[in-house]
C-alpha cells in the first residue's frame, strides 16, 4: 500500500501518525495555516470534516486501505458489545500489526513488507497476508531462512527495550510471540477516537 509524503499527511492531519513524523525534526505547525480560509480567517470545522480526519488517522496508523477500513467497519456492527472496541480488537488482530508490537520491526509499513515478502511465520507456515487475522494461540515469528535479512539486523539489541502489550508473549531469545487474550480497548492509542469513527461512517 502506497501512502504518499507522510509529512503532508501527517500536517494535514495534525498528528504525528507515523513513525517518521515522531521525531524533533517533525511539527506540527502549518496546520492551522491551512485551516484558514482565503481571506485569512479561520473556518470552522464541521463535525463531518472532524470524523473524517479521526477516520483517516486510523487508517493510516494501521495502513489499511479504504476498502479494508470500510469492511472492519461493516464486521463490527454485527458483532456484539461494543462496536468502537470491536473495531479497534480487529485492527490490532492483523498480522502486520502483531509483527510491529513484538518490536521485529520499527514500523507498521516494515511489518507489512516482512509478512508480504514471506518472512513471517504463524504456526510454523509461511504467511504472506498482512491482514490475516491471528488467534488466541498463535504462535508468530521469523521464518527461520529470514532471520538474517537486514530487516532483522540487530534484532537483539532493539527487541529487549520494546514493550508489548499484555495480549502477547514475547520471547525474546527465539523472537518468537504467542497471542495469549484479546486486545483490551483500554489501551488503545489516546489520539484515536474509535466512536468518532464509527459516527462518521453511519452518515455516509
Amino acid at each position: 500500500m502506497r501512502i504518499g509524503p507522510k509529512y503532508k499527511i501527517a500536517r494535514r492531519l495534525g498528528d504525528r501518525i507515523f513513525p517518521k513524523t515522531q521525531g524533533t525534526k517533525f511539527t506540527v505547525s502549518g496546520t492551522e495555516k491551512k485551516q484558514r480560509g482565503k481571506k485569512g480567517g479561520r473556518r470552522n470545522s464541521s463535525e463531518y470534516g472532524a470524523q473524517l480526519i479521526e477516520k483517516q488517522k486510523a487508517k493510516y496508523t494501521y495502513g489499511t486501505t479504504e476498502k479494508q477500513f470500510s469492511n472492519y467497519v461493516k464486521a463490527t456492527r454485527e458483532t456484539k458489545g461494543i462496536p468502537a472496541a470491536a473495531l479497534y480488537v480487529a485492527l490490532e488482530k492483523r498480522l502486520d500489526n502483531v509483527v510491529f508490537r513484538m518490536g521485529l520491526v520499527i514500523s507498521r509499513a516494515f511489518a507489512r513488507q516482512a509478512v508480504s515478502h514471506g518472512h513471517i511465520w504463524v504456526n510454523g507456515r509461511r504467511m504472506t497476508v498482512p491482514s490475516h487475522k491471528v488467534r488466541v494461540g498463535d504462535v508468530i515469528g521469523i521464518r527461520p531462512g529470514s532471520k538474517e535479512n537486514g530487516i532483522f539486523r540487530e534484532l537483539a539489541e532493539k527487541i529487549k527495550d520494546r514493550h508489548a502489550p499484555n495480549w502477547i508473549s514475547v520471547d525474546p531469545l527465539k523472537f518468537e510471540a504467542t497471542i495469549k487474550g484479546e486486545p483490551s480497548y483500554q489501551d488503545k492509542e489516546p489520539n484515536l477516537n474509535f466512536e468518532t469513527i464509527l459516527q462518521f461512517y453511519s452518515r455516509v
